[in-house]
């Protein structure tokens, strides 16, 4: 039987412990499809998983990483054959079931999507969870008759952000990135941003229960006061996708954008969307996402360095998105 190496999450006296550990396929799940990985990705979701917030991780020991891009290997399922080049975000990996810090991966093949032609492993690895949500959230203003205008995005400079942004510039809305980190002007702008909010001006609590109307949609990956502020802000018959909570799980506002101006809040989900969206969305970033601007905004690092780098993530210090190049 092989070995391979993978991040392996273990509890001792209530505290976690995240190391590189020599694997054997005993310690893989069951599953009707075994991959070959070859990246996985750092979201702020494994920050829970390996700092132990909320009790993210549902049995110990665990393998985290809620994302996986790579070959498969082999395959009892009717929909894979070995040599497939397949991506896997959410299902609960890394959360009840083996994730993808680690070489080999054993999974149900309903979870699989095969990777359209022009998108290299690395790149779906590099899109990820968070560019997955970032495609749901766009698709979510298109449903809402949200084509073209104005758009804010919120925690502009993060994975879900930064995604948002390239995708929605290249379909010719006009982006506003809201962030709090000032010295980021020049790289969301890289990005296609059209204007720069300060983070401070959205992250209060609301003083009224409408503003100015500013925008015609908006993804926000924020949550909390944040997300009240954007819908009071945004303009009559708009929509906005929430994907996000990183100021927090509240939502203290009111009805008043909802039955005066007709908004539209839209829940987006990665983890259990039906495999027909999870097929759109891949679809539409193979075409709406320039691999240039995803490679800039993109770093490298091997599988040592995904747990500290996970805690960072989870800090919001981190710009972008950060690929897991398990086989380094």
């Amino acid at each position: 039987m092989g070995t391979f190496k993978g991040v392996q999450v273990t509890q001792a006296d209530g505290k976690l412990s995240a190391q590189v550990a020599e694997l054997t396929d005993a310690d893989l799940d069951q599953g009707d499809v075994t991959i070959k990985v070859d990246f996985s990705t750092v979201n702020y979701k494994d920050g829970l998983a390996v700092t132990g917030l909320g009790g993210f991780i549902k049995r110990f020991p665990m393998i985290p990483g809620i994302d996986l891009a790579g070959t498969v290997e082999a395959s009892s399922h009717a929909g894979f054959k070995p040599g497939d080049r397949v991506v896997l975000n959410g299902y609960e990996l890394g959360v009840t079931h083996h994730g993808g810090f680690a070489q080999r991966a054993r999974v149900r093949g309903d979870w699989l999507v095969k990777l359209p032609e022009s998108i290299s492993n690395r790149h779906a690895a590099a899109i990820g969870t968070a560019g997955f949500a970032a495609m749901l959230s766009v698709l979510a203003l298109e449903r809402g008759g949200v084509r073209g205008g104005d758009v804010v995005v919120t925690g502009a400079a993060g994975g879900v952000g930064s995604v948002a942004i390239a995708i929605l510039a290249k379909l010719g809305y006009r982006v506003l990135a809201s962030t709090g980190r000032a010295s980021e002007e020049a790289y969301l702008r890289s990005l296609g941003a059209a204007e720069i909010i300060d983070r401070a001006t959205l992250s209060s609590p609301p003083q009224r229960p409408l503003g100015a109307e500013r925008w015609n949609g908006a993804i926000d990956t924020v949550g909390s006061h944040t997300l009240v502020n954007v819908l009071a802000q945004t303009k009559y018959g708009g929509t906005v996708a929430a994907c996000g909570l990183a100021q927090g799980m509240d939502l203290t506002g009111n009805m008043a954008p909802f039955i005066l101006r007709g908004v539209t809040l839209n829940g987006i989900d990665t983890v259990n969307a039906p495999m027909e969206i999870r097929q759109r969305a891949w679809a539409r970033l193979a075409t709406d996402l320039d691999p240039a601007l995803l490679d800039s905004m993109a770093t490298v690092i091997g599988l040592g360095d995904a747990a500290g780098r996970a805690v960072q993530v989870l800090k919001g210090a981190v710009r972008g998105r950060t690929l897991v190049d398990v086989n380094a």
